[in-house]
């Protein structure tokens, strides 16, 4: 028979602290206490009536007694005497007591007292002082009612009474009780420092023990070992001050592990009132049973993690708790680096789209460590995923979060998108629409067209061709397209407000980057508006450098996108690329060549067919200046790419021979790439690089004065004829302040001694010298406009 008693739920027991539970159980002493209490003065003051009525009105005869009484007074007067055989002298004495004593003319039967026509008129006060009183000389008596008895005369209430202590009694034995526990308590020994910290070192390993002890068990039979978990998240409401901050963190770290191993593969649905009532097995029950109370204490881990979280961030302090507000920011990062793994581990398992909402508004949150741990989680969930449902509920939470702050949050929040892994959307959905689709044959079109052996074989042959689809995953591919258009969709949403409503943001280079990521994926009709955009924040002047090579990098990836059925001249981001070279960092880690690069990448050899030669050695002349100026890893990406610019435009070795082409003089200061006469000048920084302290450099600078040739002696390496510049600019990268490859190390000469008489063999000279080490330093002033006078005068 299963027990209906309403036991209280572990959730309900964990939220109680030890000192709530030790108030509880002290309220219900004192509520039975006073309960007792209050039965002991109700059973008093029954007694205390029940004497009163006894002492003050006799209980009425009913008609049958009264009937047995005249009776017994008529037989009594049958025995006695009559009057007539009596003495004259004792009938007279009868009759004279008879008028004074009155108490033998009184009815008993009767309630009234005696006299009643003189106190008629008494009050009530007055008649109850006059009922007399009786002295508690007896102990009290406790009544215990029993059953009643029921006879001829009516119902005869039972009942048995119990000694009960008296008041003072009582009050003495609870005097006497107190005294001897105070005697009995001892007062607590005072520890030293040293006694303290080994009492908590104890306790702490006591409690790893323990925790270890239940990991293991959990782990080894989980299906078994609800309770075991229930028993470890009860930990995390430790209570001992000592060691209550230590002993969470490790129960939360040790939780998270053990949800991320014995979690399963898909997601726990909640089972139907229909599913709840039919009958399983009893392995089916079981698995049932574990999955529910999985869920269950994972729901309640996750919320407990939240609240530490929240806690911390209100500077909120429980009343009950003994953690300090200093320690919850330990307790806070923690709880956030298991909502970050967790994220990460268990992207298809429940509460998913819970953790994301907690853990995207701290990617905005003040502590450089919280925000990137968080950053560095959303990272790596946006790398891993490759179906896309759980980017999508990221993408869709930052949209809203940079939308409901006004777009106020930190850059690391929307930089955050280049990490998704998209590369294809649903761009010709109109075409996929109107394209047939394969049809199956109706059981009545096989029946009509098909004989039965034909039908036989076209069943089997359908058969085949879902399981060769299902095995090509090609549903998921859709859903996938799907998702990634959708997140694709929201994303650029985001950066169109951001280009529309805060130009001033601090948020516009991570859109501008991003911009220039997907660009390729934007719908044409959006091309026209957005070069119009980007052209017009150049030409403000209000952007860095480095947001307008990001401007120039989207606008291109546009145009050699999609957009190369527009009739669009790019020749001002032309422009703004070449103005912009000279203002470069030559510093630093030089990261912003790599836009450079990219940029060149796209501007030239996409678009080799649309740049004219004029462009294209100006662009080169303009390089080769620049590689003198920026770091070696620098210099070899943009020696890479004029190598790639003298291979794709065949008369490009001009600039190697001294003679003029055509007339005018170059002119490196002007803006205009067409108009500078690049023609007309020479790669003489060529000459220089080849003279470079980096061999990589020397090399590059000798294969382009040799005409950049594929083979033969002046030919570079497969090694670095076939990468990419951008993948060199990367290799050589000087970020570890190391070079690649390394500098060897040079062994100091020897100085050469010379002796006083071989230095010079002229003795005129060595007198002179001589003469002039004796003579006394004198320091004369110096005048600077002595040969300008000399010059006036004349």
């Amino acid at each position: 028979r299963k027990n209906t008693k309403r036991v209280p739920s572990f959730r309900k027991l964990l939220r109680t602290s030890k000192i709530k539970l030790d108030n509880k159980l002290k309220n219900k002493q004192y509520k039975q206490q006073s309960a007792a209490k209050k039965y002991r003065k109700e059973q008093k003051k029954l007694r205390e009536a029940v004497r009163d009525a006894i002492s003050r009105k006799p209980f009425p005869l009913e008609e049958c007694k009264k009937k047995q009484v005249a009776e017994r007074w008529e037989e009594e007067e049958e025995d006695a005497l009559p009057l007539d055989m009596m003495d004259e002298d004792d009938l007279k004495l009868m009759e004279d007591l008879a008028q004074k004593a009155s108490f033998l003319t009184r009815d008993l039967s009767s309630d009234e007292p005696v006299h009643v026509k003189k106190r008629k008129h008494e009050s009530v006060i007055d008649k109850y002082e006059k009922v007399p009183r009786r002295m508690q000389t007896e102990p009290e008596k406790e009544l215990i009612h029993l059953l009643p008895i029921k006879d001829k005369g009516g119902i005869i209430p039972q009942t048995v009474e119990k000694p009960v202590l008296s008041v003072a009694q009582d009050e003495e034995d609870t005097e006497e009780m107190e005294e001897e526990e105070d005697f009995n308590e001892e007062p607590l020994p005072v520890l030293t420092p040293e006694e303290m910290a080994a009492q908590r070192r104890q306790k702490l390993q006591e409690r790893k023990m323990h925790i270890a002890a239940l990991a293991s068990t959990i782990l080894s039979e989980p299906d078994n070992s609800i309770k075991k978990l229930k028993e470890l998240r009860a930990m995390l409401m430790e209570q001992d001050p000592n060691v209550a901050v230590i002993v969470r963190k490790l129960v939360m770290v040790s939780l998270m592990e053990i949800f991320k191993d014995i979690v399963p593969s898909y997601k726990i649905r909640p089972l139907t009132e229909a599913e709840k009532a039919t009958k399983v097995k009893k392995e089916t029950q079981k698995l049932r049973e574990f999955e529910e109370g999985l869920v269950s204490q994972y729901k309640f881990y996750l919320e407990n993690l939240e609240q530490t979280i929240k806690d911390w961030k209100q500077r909120k302090l429980k009343k009950s708790n003994v953690i300090s507000l200093k320690a919850y920011k330990g307790l806070a990062e923690i709880a956030v680096k298991c909502l970050c793994e967790l994220l990460v581990a268990l992207p298809h398992f429940n509460f998913h789209n819970n953790i994301i909402v907690l853990i995207v508004p701290l990617m905005n949150d003040t502590s450089k460590m919280i925000s990137e741990m968080c950053f560095e989680a959303v990272k790596k969930l946006f790398k891993q995923d490759k179906l896309g449902y759980a980017s999508l509920g990221v993408v869709k939470v930052i949209s809203g979060l940079v939308r409901g702050r006004n777009y106020i949050v930190r850059p690391e929040v929307l930089k955050v998108f280049l990490h998704l892994r998209i590369k294809e959307v649903e761009l010709q959905k109109d075409s996929e629409d109107i394209a047939p689709k394969k049809k199956y044959m109706t059981y009545k079109e096989k029946r009509k067209n098909l004989s039965r052996m034909q039908r036989k074989w076209k069943k089997a042959e359908e058969k085949l061709e879902r399981e060769l689809l299902e095995a090509e995953a090609s549903e998921s591919k859709e859903k996938k397209l799907k998702l990634h258009t959708e997140t694709l969709n929201i994303v650029f949403v985001t950066y169109f407000r951001i280009l529309k409503k805060a130009q001033k943001s601090p948020l516009l280079p991570a859109v501008l980057e991003g911009l220039a990521k997907f660009a390729h994926l934007i719908n044409v009709e959006f091309f026209d508006d957005l070069l119009i955009v980007l052209h017009s924040l150049i030409a403000s002047g209000d952007l860095s450098y480095r947001e307008s090579l990001h401007c120039i990098l989207s606008a291109f990836y546009i145009l050699s996108g999609q957009g190369d059925v527009l009739n669009i001249d790019p020749m001002k981001f032309y422009t703004h690329l070449y103005k912009t070279l000279f203002s470069l960092h030559a510093g630093r880690t030089n990261d912003d060549i790599g836009i450079v690069l990219q940029c060149l990448d796209v501007m030239f050899a996409k678009r080799r067919k649309q740049v004219s030669q004029q462009r294209a050695l100006a662009f080169l002349k303009r390089l080769s200046t620049l590689a003198l100026h920026v770091l070696p890893n620098s210099s070899v990406g943009i020696l890479a790419t004029s190598r790639v610019l003298m291979q794709t435009f065949p008369k490009m070795d001009l600039l190697l021979d001294n003679d003029s082409q055509g007339s005018g003089v170059y002119l490196p200061e002007l803006e205009e790439p067409e108009h500078c006469n690049a023609q007309n000048t020479a790669l003489w920084e060529m000459h220089l690089l080849q003279r470079h302290y980096h061999p990589t450099v020397q090399k590059f600078a000798a294969h382009l004065i040799a005409g950049a040739p594929t083979e033969g002696s002046g030919a570079l390496s497969l090694d670095l004829s076939q990468r990419p510049a951008t993948e060199l600019f990367e290799a050589y990268s000087m970020r570890g302040m190391t070079f690649n490859p390394p500098v060897a190390s040079v062994t100091p000469r020897r100085k050469d001694t010379f002796s006083q008489m071989d230095s010079f063999i002229d003795e005129e000279l060595n007198k002179q010298l001589q003469q002039h080490i004796s003579e006394t330093v004198v320091h004369k002033p110096l005048d600077f406009a002595k040969h300008l006078k000399e010059s006036s005068l004349s």
